[in-house]
């Protein structure tokens, strides 16, 4: 199924200066693209990113909650890619929390990441059996699908993690593989875990550990420009995005500021960042689309920019979103 951006088309009319004799004609001005949110026809929310082989895939849970009903109804996750960060293609669900048949419901924040030939997705479930939520992994020989579970059982279940006594702490994996070779696993609601992960990705390599960062909820993200590690996150609540940075993927890592304020029409926000082409973008969901909201959220691209000094500008979210990468 393709999803032909833009979705939503305003023409801007604009009226040209009169004569002295009479009206000049009505102008109808340039046509303005409005490209967010980047999928209309569904709720798409937690988006993240994977670049492959020269097409971005992005990957969100599906908000699929009834207007009017005011609690997440997630069952399954969602793939689309493109090739111009403009045109979007559907892979209709490449996996849903029954996959994992240890888990009970719940299709969270997850994240797809290549290695050795394989893509492998950390997801955020409901666990069957150990009260709170848990972080299973599938695998799949394409970024597409289909995905399989990898282990028969979770990664990480709630008993595992002590830094705070809550069942939501357990949430919105993401991994890293750093320049060395080095995977990481990071992850946490109210508290931000971190681990080290064996090259085959479905074990821990040591403890599990903890970052101290500013007012931190949740949704961490980590990526790399140069020699400078990237580790953003969801603050405060509502929530915006803020970040910080470190010479190392295990820090210590120093608090730069807030990166995005608050979605439109939603209270929580979710980012990934990526490169393509030559430019770097910030994906994020609002529930800006009609009849959306707080569980009804949407996936939308703006752009990311850097100052000399390699710390990020702060990104404007828009709803023209951006230009066709070419």
């Amino acid at each position: 199924m393709k999803v032909y951006l833009p979705a939503l088309v305003a023409t801007l009319v604009l009226a040209t200066a009169c004569t002295k004799d009479k009206p000049a004609p009505f102008d109808p001005g340039p046509t303005q693209v409005f490209r967010n949110p980047i999928v209309s026809s569904k709720f798409t929310a937690d988006p993240a990113a994977l670049v492959h082989n020269g097409t971005v895939y992005v990957y969100a849970g599906h908000d699929e909650a009834d207007t009017g009903q005011n609690q997440y109804v997630m069952n399954e996750w969602l793939c689309y890619s493109s090739t111009d960060m403009v045109n979007w293609t559907e892979h209709p669900v490449p996996l849903r929390v029954g996959a994992f048949a240890w888990a009970r419901a719940d299709a969270w924040a997850s994240q797809v990441i290549a290695r050795n030939g394989k893509f492998y997705w950390y997801a955020t479930v409901d666990h069957r059996t150990v009260p709170g939520k848990a972080i299973g992994v599938a695998v799949s020989n394409s970024p597409t699908g289909p995905f399989t579970d990898a282990l028969g059982t979770a990664l990480i279940t709630n008993n595992m993690t002590t830094a705070v006594n809550s069942f939501f702490d357990d949430i919105d994996p993401t991994v890293f593989i750093a320049s060395s070779g080095q995977a990481y696993l990071y992850w946490g609601n109210t508290a931000c875990y971190y681990a080290k992960l064996k090259p085959n990705m479905v074990e821990l390599d040591g403890p599990i550990r903890t970052i101290p960062l500013p007012a931190y909820t949740e949704a961490p993200w980590i990526h790399q420009r140069g020699s400078w590690y990237y580790l953003s996150y969801a603050s405060g609540f509502p929530e915006k995005i803020a970040y910080a940075r470190s010479r190392s993927p295990e820090g210590p890592w120093v608090y730069q500021g807030v990166l995005n304020e608050l979605a439109t029409n939603s209270e929580t926000n979710h980012q990934a960042i990526i490169d393509f082409k030559g430019k770097s973008y910030f994906i994020y969901h609002n529930g800006a689309l009609p009849t959306g909201g707080n569980f009804r959220r949407s996936v939308c691209v703006d752009y990311l920019r850097y100052n000399a000094d390699s710390t990020m500008q702060k990104v404007v979210m828009t709803n023209l979103g951006v230009e066709p990468a070419l």
